[in-house]
């Protein structure tokens, strides 16, 4: 099997990229993994999102973050009833942000304008967290996924790429598999197939996150995320380590749908070109997933980051930020 190893560094993007290439033999029983680089109203769909994004037909109030103002939130209602919350920012080709568990939109802030730079962003609160409705009720990935299409329907936009982090990756899975026509690029980062195939953190990681002190809990969670030699370097605030306005019942949710993830069956199926991410030293989502999932996706390309845990599209953002656009600019959006 041979990979690409991206060497990172992480403090800032003043500093110029290496590239390792690194091989190793295949694995019996594991697949080998290339490196190749290969709406509600239809007639108001836009291919690419570049168009101003038509204005919502629903919004409700809600508090600008970080300012306590009163701004107008647009959301979208679900056949269900569920109101989702989204927001874009930037303008070009339309990409999903896809978060992870037990997080809203706001996973995304510090890297959020690498992207809005060349592309209309467009990322929303899952249900359970941020602005949107919180029902008590079982969610799962694949719900989740079809959340996206409701947002994507209300703004019109027939196709977007899409990038998924964590259980984000795991909804992007399921938004490839069903819903292959609203899917351009696909880039999932830290993410698992989940099931039998998956490889579960182990039973060390576990115990330190489920600790009766909740600070040294925490404190674990922040370490499966970064670095040490970062977070001495950053004192926080941190977006990435859950939606502290979640209610109790939104966070049991939410673990049941990713720990019930398993999209092993259907990732043969996915036509979109596909960018696999992770970190060498994510053990919170152990890196072996990585290449489980790229030997699993036709002709997916696989890309490691030297020494980033869970959180490498922040902390490693000079390595892992520029790798996503380059993938997603050589693999544009159909004009319609």
């Amino acid at each position: 099997m041979s990979v690409t190893c991206e060497a990172g560094v992480s403090d800032g993007w003043q500093h110029r990229n290496r590239s390792t290439s690194v091989s190793s033999p295949g694995s019996a029983g594991r697949p080998s993994v290339t490196n190749a680089s290969p709406p509600r109203d239809p007639a108001r769909r836009v291919g690419t999102g570049a168009a101003s994004p038509r204005v919502p037909t629903s919004r409700r109030i809600g508090h600008h973050a970080g300012c306590g103002t009163i701004d107008p939130v647009p959301y979208t209602t679900t056949d269900g009833g569920v109101k989702l919350s989204y927001q874009i920012r930037g303008e070009g080709p339309a990409l999903v942000l896809l978060q992870g568990q037990a997080n809203d939109h706001r996973w995304w802030d510090p890297v959020r304008d690498d992207f809005a730079t060349a592309h209309r962003t467009i990322t929303l609160d899952y249900r359970g967290t941020g602005d949107s409705d919180k029902p008590d009720e079982p969610y799962t990935t694949r719900g989740f996924a079809a959340d996206v299409v409701a947002v994507l329907d209300e703004l019109g936009v027939e196709r977007a790429h899409v990038y998924g982090t964590s259980m984000g990756g795991r909804v992007a899975q399921w938004l490839a598999a069903d819903h292959p026509g609203r899917v351009g690029a696909l880039v999932l980062g830290c993410s698992s197939p989940g099931g039998a195939h998956g490889v579960e953190r182990d039973n060390d990681v576990r115990r330190a996150l489920a600790q009766p002190d909740r600070e040294a809990a925490a404190r674990a969670l922040l370490e499966l995320m970064y670095t040490p030699a970062w977070l001495a370097a950053h004192p926080g605030p941190y977006r990435t380590t859950g939606d502290p306005a979640m209610p109790a019942h939104a966070r049991r949710r939410h673990l049941a749908a990713s720990a019930g993830h398993d999209a092993w069956d259907v990732l043969p199926s996915i036509a979109a070109p596909t960018l696999v991410m992770h970190g060498t030293d994510d053990v919170f989502n152990p890196a072996a997933n990585a290449p489980l999932l790229a030997g699993h996706i036709p002709g997916a390309e696989l890309r490691l980051i030297e020494g980033a845990r869970h959180a490498y599209f922040e902390e490693f953002r000079e390595v892992a930020s520029p790798l996503v656009l380059e993938f997603l600019a050589s693999r544009p959006l159909p004009s319609r």
